[in-house]
């Protein structure tokens, strides 16, 4: 476990699946968290289930909208004073072939993937080069899918987790010295998101994980602690794959 007593977590996607263990992770560390999801009642009962009023809040948070993450960093700052961590897990992953795919769908898989991780990771980076400390660590959530292009039906999911992965990249030269930005790339992990194609298609899944199982939210967590850790003081700009060894590229 990491030492996170002396710091301040904003998490979004915080309502299930890796946001949701990401959270529990981070105050199991000491951290004091601000959970943020669409689903008011997922969120608040993720808050909840912390068990620790004192050390938590959290806020409905819609992903697309820039306000929103404006208003995310001001309850952050209103409880808690600054922010020095920031791990972006809100996301969709919606079926469609791209034939059949209407531009609506298009435009909102990269309105929640891509702008929103946009929004909320300059309202953050703002705040944390304006505190004393002047830095942070940031951890955005991709997939395997940015790397390989997406499964079938899955381009729009694909090029969205892609773009996030430029995105770090590009915020990791942007932002440095100062804060440190990586991203994770799971595989498949047992989230409510991914459920229904994984009782589809679990057992062809498990054949082509080296592991032979699928992931738990906790374990991406615990490499989202990692990269926010001063373990990994040195590291910027990258992305750590949590896949079971099923991408080896």
């Amino acid at each position: 476990m990491f030492d996170f007593h002396d710091k301040i977590a904003v998490i979004t996607g915080a309502g299930s699946g890796i946001g949701r263990a990401t959270a529990a992770f981070f105050h199991a560390c000491g951290a004091r968290v601000v959970l943020a999801d669409i689903n008011a009642a997922a969120v608040e009962a993720a808050a909840v289930d912390l068990g620790d009023p004192e050390r938590s809040a959290w806020s409905v948070y819609d992903a697309t909208d820039p306000d929103a993450a404006e208003r995310l960093v001001a309850l952050a700052l209103a409880r808690f004073g600054r922010i020095d961590q920031l791990v972006i897990a809100a996301g969709i992953y919606e079926r469609q072939n791209v034939a059949s795919m209407s531009d609506a769908q298009w435009r909102r898989m990269m309105a929640v993937n891509l702008d929103g991780a946009f929004y909320v990771a300059r309202a953050c980076a703002r705040a944390m080069l304006a505190s004393e400390a002047g830095s942070g660590a940031i951890v955005g959530i991709s997939s395997v899918a940015g790397h390989q292009g997406g499964s079938f039906a899955h381009a729009h999911y694909g090029a969205s987790k892609g773009g996030m992965l430029a995105f770090v990249r590009g915020l990791a030269r942007d932002l440095a010295p100062a804060i440190r930005v990586n991203a994770i790339a799971p595989g498949w992990i047992d989230t409510p998101m991914v459920a229904e194609t994984l009782r589809g298609s679990g057992e062809a899944k498990l054949k082509a994980i080296p592991l032979r199982r699928i992931g738990a939210p906790r374990e991406v967590a615990s490499v989202a602690a990692f990269l926010c850790s001063e373990a990994a003081s040195f590291v910027t700009g990258e992305s750590v794959i949590v896949a079971g060894g099923a991408y080896m590229g």
